[in-house]
């Protein structure tokens, strides 16, 4: 991945410094870190069945009358925001989804 290397094997060169395409080769990892790298990114970019997005919680945890008001409440503001953004996303050529509160998970150990 020249375009976007995790690691590299010799400090980046100086922009102002001529580099040869032997040097060149010689910063770029090893095909075998490329392939560390990139089943690293495959794991971590899966996407589990039970997807819970932000502000959703099992029901369980919560059930005295304070925390479901202020849960409530919660999500009613999330739901603004992603009205917001989504008709924020409507007028941009290339639209940005990614922090929209139905879009972003409710925890990272799902």
């Amino acid at each position: 991945m020249p375009n976007t290397p995790g690691t590299l094997r010799l400090p980046p060169p100086d922009p102002k410094d001529p580099v040869s395409p032997e040097t060149f080769l010689a910063t770029l990892p090893t095909p075998m870190a490329t392939g560390a790298l990139l089943a690293l990114l495959s794991v971590v970019s899966y996407e589990v069945g039970d997807r819970r997005t932000l502000g959703h919680y099992p029901e369980r945890h919560f059930t005295e009358a304070a925390p479901r008001r202020l849960m409530t409440h919660f999500r009613r503001r999330l739901q603004r925001l992603s009205r917001h953004i989504r008709n924020r996303n409507k007028n941009l050529p290339l639209p940005y989804p990614y922090l929209d509160p139905g879009s972003v998970e409710n925890s990272i150990s799902t």
